[in-house]
């Protein structure tokens, strides 16, 4: 009965938790208009992906070089290859956001079991871990990423996803150490381990949870940085195959002043849908950010 009873307040803390972070989220309007032109964004670019084929957007069409917008069936015109700059933009985008998304949940992963295990048992275990993450840190990431892309040959999405996550974990890793050494100096955690609790039961029960508006709002704000890295590396060649639609290669198209100037429809979508996405993003990351510091000051 104590036990049930235990769980049933631990729920509702939990909904009201929640409740406070909903409500104060739907107060802050842009956040909200944010959201739901992000959303909206993101439905219909996977969803109009789904029916369109990667190999036929790439095919070359010399003779419908550059042509306008509304020009021989281009709806936004055609690059310097004659390929349409529509279906590349949405198989464009759902690649970056595919990349951004993975590559933000699966850094947060690693850091956060890296974190948490260092900031709860602390100690030598703290030093340890905290050393190869200084080590890893050190490495100029941009530099090592690029050369282990050079070094895979044809690489395809999942190794680029792969070689991203393995330098972005120790960012993650220090900002929940921290979360985790300062939850676990608190009562509750050492109530749990006098009431004999497994370390593991209290890391996954107590200590994770309890940092969960940390994790989600660095989640938020991770993606959109994560887009924005695998956007430069498309940009600057290093990034996707020729053959792999990318926001940052569209962009790229834009390598001399005759397409900057006059044919600003080869890279200006890309950037303004790049422009959109971050906005959005970083408005939600905001807003949860400030949703959570209202739950935190109401216990």
């Amino acid at each position: 009965m104590a036990k049930t009873k235990n769980k049933e307040q631990d729920n509702k803390k939990a909904v009201i938790g929640f409740g406070v972070i909903v409500r104060e989220f739907k107060r802050d309007k842009v956040a909200m208009a944010s959201f739901i032109i992000f959303v909206l964004l993101i439905a219909a670019i996977f969803i109009v992906s789904l029916f369109l084929d990667t190999e036929k957007a790439m095919q070359v069409s010399i003779l419908n070089r550059y042509a306008s917008p509304g020009t021989k069936h281009f709806i936004l015109g055609a690059d310097e290859a004659g390929r349409e700059i529509l279906w590349q933009l949405i198989i464009g985008a759902r690649n970056s956001i595919t990349i951004g998304f993975s590559v933000t949940i699966i850094s947060s992963m690693i850091g956060l079991i890296v974190g948490t295990i260092s900031g709860y048992y602390g100690g030598r275990v703290d030093n340890g871990i905290m050393r190869v993450v200084d080590f890893v840190s050190i490495l100029p990431r941009l530099l090592f990423i690029i050369a282990f892309l050079q070094i895979v040959p044809k690489y395809s999405i999942f190794a680029f996803i792969l070689i991203m996550s393995a330098f972005s974990w120790t960012s993650y890793t220090r900002l929940y150490r921290s979360k985790a050494l300062s939850e676990s100096a608190l009562e509750y955690i050492k109530a749990a381990k006098t009431l004999g609790a497994s370390d593991f039961r209290i890391m996954t029960r107590e200590l994770v949870p309890n940092m969960s508006s940390v994790i989600i709002v660095n989640l938020v704000l991770a993606f959109a940085g994560n887009i924005g890295l695998e956007t430069g590396l498309s940009y600057l060649g290093f990034g996707l195959p020729s053959s792999t639609p990318s926001l940052g290669t569209l962009i790229s198209y834009a390598s001399n002043s005759d397409v900057i100037k006059n044919k600003i429809w080869v890279w200006l979508p890309a950037s303004l849908l790049i422009l959109v996405l971050m906005l959005c993003i970083n408005y939600i990351g905001q807003a949860l950010q400030r949703a959570s510091d209202s739950k935190q000051r109401l216990g």
